[in-house]
This record gives structure tokens, C-alpha cells and sequence, in this order.
């Protein structure tokens, strides 16, 4: 795996040589778009309509429009040249309870992992971040622009996850509908409840699946082999029931699949999320 970025992680006088690796990958399927009659891939022309050409990448050049029709050019190298210290270094401001930070500011994770010289160090912080339950909140120059970050320890590594800043998240006020609504009846919220409780388990990443992509797979595997391609019939419409009585057949329905994944462990009880006033997880690695 390569490494994106390459700098110091720093807090105080302490300085950690360290590299940044991307945590995720893309898994989504990519399509090539085709000329209908001949299925020749469509090329995308980079045009200029005043000099009438076609233009070479190292022909174009960055501007911001700071008024209609008026732009500043601004060079990439004058983009690497400015005089920000997060081009180099991670440095982290303040260390918090992680939390308080709502999974909402959350962006994009990359991993954190000790550059040459910088094991000892690396390896203390991510104890001590792990033992007291912290996050480091920092900045750091991505991508060419400057991105606040939260780092917490993950495994072996440290976990550096990209935010959003506040003024990039829209309020919910705005939304239609969320006027307050009326105090909710007691016996639905009770059995709102109780089906919440029915179906609480613990979290296992691997139980979950994308199926989209598992059936376009599927599509694409067909097409390939000149199956035909069999076409699920479409859902039927859903029947407008009363409220109380899809609450009680939702915990009924709950109850019984729950009784039968027991019974097909041999009676063990599947492991349940606590109860409300669960504590969440801390920087050790679970959120």
C-alpha cells in the first residue's frame, strides 16, 4: 500500500515522523460510457470556444472567478508554495473526548502509521490515546486544502478521519415537516420501545452486505456468460395499517426470528447492545 502524505505528527515539543495510507477503497463498479450504435468508448474534448481548439491538459491553467466573467490565475506551484505549516506537519491543537464529536463531521478515514524513526513515540501516543479515551483534533493540508481532522487509536494504527467544518453542515431547521410534533400516544411509544429492544444486537460490520452491487455483479456475470437475465417482480404496494397493530406484528415478528436464531445455536442468547444509557465506545477503536 502507498502512502498519500508524508510529514510529523506533532503535539507540544513532540514531533512523529508519520505517513498517511487511505483506509477505504472503492468497490463501486465503474461504467464506460458508449456510443449506442457501435459501443466505441465516448472521448470528453477539453474545448476552448473563443480560440476554437481543442485544448491539452498542460494548457489549462486554475482561476477563481472573483467577479462575472473576471478570473484570478492561481499556479499549482504557488498552491505547494503556500506558507501554511499543515502542508508538512499534523499539528494537533486539542485532544477530547471522542464522544462528543457527532458522527456527523465525520468525512473521509485514512490510516496513520509511524514513519522511519518514529515507532517509539508513535506506539506511546497510541497507548495513551487508547487508555484515556481520546481523539486529537488537528489540520492538516489535503488534497490542496487545509481539512480538519480527528485522530483516534484504531487496532495497531491510529485512525485519522477528515471533518467537516460547521459552517459546511446544513441545519436540520431548514427541513419541511420537523415542526414539533404532537407528545407521541404512551402505549405506541412503549411499544416503539420494545420493538427497538427486539431487534438491538451488537454491531458486526461483516453481517452487513451491499447488495446493489452483489446483484449488478450477478447482471454483469449473466451478460457475460449470454444468460438471460431474470427481472424481480416489483414490490407490492404498501398497505396503510394501523399504527399500534404494525408495532405489535413488528415485535411478534422480532420475537420469532429471535427464538429461532437461538434455537439454531443450540439455545445460546445472540449478544444484545446494552440498554439505554449505553455507554459508546471510546478511541480504542470502536465508535
Amino acid at each position: 500500500m502507498r502512502s498519500i502524505w508524508t510529514g510529523a505528527l506533532s503535539f507540544g515539543l513532540v514531533n512523529i515522523p508519520v505517513k498517511v495510507y487511505p483506509a477505504t477503497e472503492d468497490r463501486d463498479f465503474k461504467f464506460h460510457y458508449l456510443h449506442r450504435k457501435c459501443h466505441t468508448p465516448i472521448n470528453y474534448v477539453k474545448r476552448c470556444p473563443t480560440c476554437e481548439e481543442d485544448v491539452e491538459q498542460d494548457e489549462i491553467v486554475r482561476g477563481y472567478e472573483y467577479a462575472r466573467g473576471q478570473y484570478v490565475v492561481v499556479a499549482a506551484e504557488e498552491l505547494a508554495e503556500l506558507p501554511l505549516p499543515t502542508t508538512k506537519a499534523i499539528e494537533i491543537s486539542d485532544f477530547v473526548d471522542l464522544r462528543e464529536i457527532d458522527p456527523i463531521y465525520f468525512s473521509r478515514p485514512y490510516y496513520l502509521a509511524p514513519g522511519e524513526g518514529g515507532q517509539k513515540a508513535f506506539a506511546l501516543l497510541h497507548r495513551a490515546m487508547s487508555e484515556t479515551g481520546r481523539a486529537a483534533l488537528a489540520k492538516v493540508a489535503l488534497r490542496q486544502r487545509e481539512t480538519l481532522v480527528a485522530i483516534r487509536s484504531f487496532q495497531q494504527a491510529l485512525l485519522m478521519e477528515t471533518m467537516l467544518y460547521a459552517d459546511e453542515i446544513r441545519r436540520p431547521e431548514a427541513l419541511p415537516g420537523l415542526a414539533p410534533p404532537p407528545p407521541p400516544d404512551p402505549r405506541e411509544l412503549e411499544m416503539a420501545k420494545r420493538l427497538i429492544d427486539s431487534l438491538s444486537a451488537s454491531f458486526e460490520p461483516a453481517r452487513y452486505e451491499d447488495n446493489y452491487r452483489k446483484a449488478l455483479q450477478e447482471l454483469i456475470t449473466a451478460k457475460i456468460a449470454g444468460r438471460e437475465v431474470a427481472v424481480a417482480p416489483p414490490p407490492a404496494p404498501a398497505k396503510v395499517v394501523d399504527l399500534m397493530e404494525a408495532l405489535r406484528a413488528s415485535i411478534e415478528r422480532a420475537e420469532a426470528e429471535r427464538r429461532t436464531a437461538r434455537e439454531g445455536t443450540g439455545g445460546a442468547k445472540p449478544k444484545r447492545a446494552a440498554a439505554k444509557g449505553r455507554k459508546p465506545a471510546t478511541a480504542g477503536g470502536k465508535r
